[in-house]
């Protein structure tokens, strides 16, 4: 078996197992849902039962009697930590069979993105309790995998001369990381929007995950940015021509510049910011697929 052939298989391998963390989250959520009724119809009478009725706090989880959606929950995320593994596996593997960084085109940008991402929630499920979050980050992931492995897939293939340089692993590379903060980001920051005010403290825990990964992925970006310009100057010339893409990558960087100046002003936190946090990811979104697929220019190459 070639190196190319065992990180298609990892790939695949990945898929099936994060498709089981998902179906366990969607259980999850039921099981919770299921929960949440019948103790409304129930009213809390005894401590007991308001320390059970406490149990479904997202930002202190009991560690003892959890009830089963939390269980179930936490067994879907042992299984996205195995499909993390997997997905670095495969990547690993494609860069060993291309003998390059392996993000030379679209298809290897969404397999390590997706490792990325999921790196990313793993990451945030370390320091708070994100379960609930897992149903939407891993239905993402999947996706992003089975858009790779059907519509843009590309055999192995040596790099084109323009891309054949050191600034492949810098800039690409940079832009991988943060857009994997970025998209846990967006899902939080979605997430709050969708269910504002039910649960405070929720909220407020969610707007704090949101913030530390963009205060994180900001600077990366910035410098994925700038390496950007600093690899045009050596490939066309010039270090910025406003190239479609070019273009775009600024733009997201405003609107994330835009997110933080609004969590340091407080008429503009909360909804607000969240907003500013998606407007971002929609335009990486857009800078990552649009402009490579439907819009020319001198990045055209990158839709290969």
């Amino acid at each position: 078996m070639t190196w190319a052939r065992l990180s298609d298989d990892l790939v695949v391998a990945t898929m099936m197992i994060l498709a089981l963390a998902f179906c366990l989250y969607a259980v999850s959520m039921a099981q919770r849902t299921t929960r949440q009724r019948g103790v409304a119809k129930e009213p809390v009478t005894t401590p007991a039962a308001a320390s059970s009725a406490a149990g479904d706090n997202l930002e202190h989880p009991p560690e003892v009697g959890a009830p089963w959606s939390e269980r179930t929950a936490r067994i879907a995320s042992v299984m996205v930590v195995m499909g993390l593994v997997l997905n670095a596996a495969a990547v690993l593997a494609r860069g060993i069979a291309a003998e390059r960084a392996p993000w030379g085109n679209m298809y290897e940008f969404a397999i390590v993105g997706s490792t990325a991402i999921l790196g990313a929630y793993v990451a945030g499920l370390s320091r708070y309790p994100l379960h609930r979050l897992g149903i939407w980050v891993i239905g993402l992931v999947l996706v992003t995998l089975g858009s790779a492995v059907t519509v843009l897939y590309t055999p192995v293939d040596a790099l084109i001369p323009v891309l054949d340089s050191y600034w492949l692993a810098i800039h690409v590379g940079a832009a991988i990381v943060s857009g994997g903060a970025f998209t846990v980001a967006a899902v939080t920051s979605a997430v709050r929007l969708v269910r504002p005010g039910r649960h405070p403290e929720r909220d407020e825990m969610l707007e704090r995950v949101s913030y530390g990964l963009i205060v994180f992925a900001f600077p990366v970006w910035t410098f994925a940015v700038i390496a950007g310009a600093v690899w045009a100057e050596a490939a066309w010339g010039r270090y910025w021509g406003w190239d479609p893409k070019e273009t775009w990558a600024f733009i997201t960087w405003v609107f994330y510049a835009a997110y933080l100046h609004a969590q340091s002003t407080a008429g503009w936190r909360g909804k607000r910011a969240a907003w500013f946090s998606i407007a971002g990811y929609i335009a990486f979104l857009f800078n990552f697929i649009g402009v490579n697929m439907w819009v020319g220019g001198l990045h055209s190459y990158a839709g290969v």
